[in-house]
């Protein structure tokens, strides 16, 4: 198949029609719509999400969406960000919906007197976010104007910088390798609008160079491509087809804590600013599900799969025993669906593979008389009759 069919066969717009992952309306452009199977995908994304910065010493918060004008003049958002951003007015106040979470993360660490003992803090935020799009670059979940950015805001002190920065590349390197990416590294450089010193610039590119080099990882330079407060690593991870998408980032912030005031007291019970890092892995939830959807080709694995078996009665003299294993899987949290239309089923079997079921479970007389299932996979055809409590142990395992 050449690349362009293949390309063309994996496109998560279709794709996602297909298996009913998500869908998109002309009444909200680049505001895509999530059906059960899309969000049994995406939670499992989330579940996995949390469960690992949870490990990795992470607090979980969230931040409200809508912001007053000052908030984002004083973060420099304003006069760097202003083409990016939703206005809104009420009560004879300006307000911005956010297009990202920085400021939130800050009035928590502001929200109280911070000791050195506290750092570094590291503050994790699946953020929904909005930014104004043109039209004509909206592409399915690739593109669009409101997304969940899986966000972290590091307070640390500057004795910490690198050894946090390896942490959070070790941990970006951990998500990438869950689902077989490989991946490139960028260090992105001062931009021409950016806010602060020269100096500062200097000092905070040199330190992710630094630590680039000491974890032995190839990078190359993108000049004038940081954030506007700071230098950044990007990374682009490559698909099945060798294409490159660009998802996580990790930014150094030197300037937002000042403008901010952020403070913790040091050993001599003196003031100190602390110093930011800004994180996320999967860039956004809903890039990253169309990465996904396309490097797999609908094909996920197990744990991903929204359906992960379905069981095909032959006959509705079959549907009382296919619901009572339906219930045993169940139990056991594996996603299943009964497929009882009246159809051949062999169009049943067909179709589970189309919507690219994991395994299928068919049950006839002989299912229902020997107490098992005749278990099929999607991709290496008929397993043969299995008793349930070995088919469940075996699902358990591969989970």
């Amino acid at each position: 198949m050449s690349k362009e069919l293949e390309v063309e066969k994996r496109n998560h717009r279709k794709l996602g029609l297909d298996l009913e992952l998500f869908m998109s309306v002309e009444e909200a452009p680049g505001m895509p719509i999530f059906l059960p199977n899309g969000m049994l995908l995406r939670n499992e994304l989330e579940k996995y999400w949390k469960e690992k910065h949870f490990r990795a010493g992470y607090q979980e918060i969230k931040t409200p969406i809508l912001m007053k004008q000052e908030v984002w003049e004083q973060s420099g958002h304003w006069d760097h960000y202003h083409d990016s951003m939703y206005f809104s007015k009420w009560d004879q106040q300006n307000y911005a919906i956010k297009p990202m979470s920085c400021p939130g993360a800050i009035f928590v660490f502001n929200s109280k007197r911070r000791s050195y003992r506290e750092l570094p803090m590291r503050f994790a935020e699946l953020g929904l976010v909005h930014r104004p799009e043109l039209s004509g670059s909206l592409s399915g979940l690739l593109r669009v104007r409101s997304f969940t950015q899986d966000d972290a805001h590091l307070f640390v002190r500057e004795d910490q910088v690198e050894s946090e920065i390896v942490k959070v590349l070790e941990l970006i390197d951990e998500f990438y390798s869950k689902f077989g990416f490989q991946y490139k590294v960028e260090l992105s450089t001062r931009p021409e609008d950016y806010m602060g010193s020269e100096q500062i610039w200097e000092h905070a590119e040199k330190t992710l160079e630094s630590v680039l080099k000491k974890k032995n990882l190839e990078f190359a330079i993108n000049p004038g491509d940081g954030a506007f407060y700071g230098p950044k690593i990007d990374f682009h991870i490559l698909d099945a087809l060798g294409r490159s998408w660009q998802c996580g980032t990790i930014q150094l912030d030197f300037l937002m804590p000042e403008k901010f005031d952020c403070q913790y007291i040091d050993e001599d019970n003196n003031p100190c600013r602390p110093i930011m890092i800004h994180r996320a892995i999967y860039g956004s939830v809903e890039r990253f599900m169309a990465i996904l959807i396309e490097h797999f080709g609908g094909d996920f694995p197990l744990w991903l799969s929204p359906i992960q078996a379905k069981i095909l009665p032959i006959a509705d003299a079959h549907l009382d025993f296919a619901l009572s294993v339906k219930s045993q899987l169940e139990s056991e949290g594996i996603r299943t669906e009964i497929d009882d239309r009246v159809e051949k089923i062999g169009l049943k079997i067909r179709q589970a593979q189309m919507k690219k079921i994991p395994y299928m479970m068919v049950i006839g007389d002989q299912e229902v008389n020997n107490n098992s299932i005749a278990v099929r996979h999607r991709n290496e055809g008929n397993l043969g009759e299995w008793k349930i409590d070995s088919f469940v142990k075996k699902i358990i395992a591969e989970l």
